[in-house]
């Protein structure tokens, strides 16, 4: 017998709406020999310049210990550099390098393309809605670290 759901299954849905705006960017990455983790550290990096390692981690949503590995094979290829955080010794800090920068703008200029596609065919107001809703959804789940105001959290 066959479980009735009320809702449909949204952490499906968010990775299918995520796999359908890949779509358009990872032929760019692919070309210029990016992996999509590779692209969101480097878009991390993009937006903030230098960034400690875990903060890197937490934006580009890549657990610490597969970051080791990316920024491993980012610095072999010349897009990164790391090195000891001058304020903090036992932390490191990631930067792009200049070869890096240069693709970070290279690239956004193909994703700033998609996501003016994508405002044009879903219009201004609902993209931004999107955005909106999205950021609902993660500060909700988010901020909830204790069964309190978690409907589906165990009482026990």
């Amino acid at each position: 017998m066959a479980t009735s759901f009320k809702h449909r299954n949204l952490p499906r849905l968010l990775l299918q709406a995520r796999e359908a705006v890949m779509v358009h960017t990872r032929p760019s990455l692919r070309g210029h020999g990016l992996s999509d983790q590779q692209w969101r550290v480097l878009r991390v990096l993009g937006e903030h310049g230098t960034v400690e390692t875990g903060r890197v981690a937490r934006e580009a949503f890549i657990s610490g210990p597969s970051l080791t590995g990316v920024l491993a094979r980012m610095e072999r290829d010349g897009l990164v550099r790391r090195e000891r955080d001058p304020a903090d010794q036992r932390r490191s800090v990631v930067e792009a390098t200049a070869k890096g920068r240069r693709l970070v703008d290279k690239l956004s200029h193909t994703v700033e393309a998609h996501y003016a596609w994508m405002e044009r065919s879903l219009g201004a107001a609902n993209l931004e809605h999107l955005y909106q809703l999205l950021d609902a959804v993660i500060a909700l789940e988010g901020g909830v670290r204790t069964a309190e105001g978690d409907p589906c959290a165990s009482t026990t």
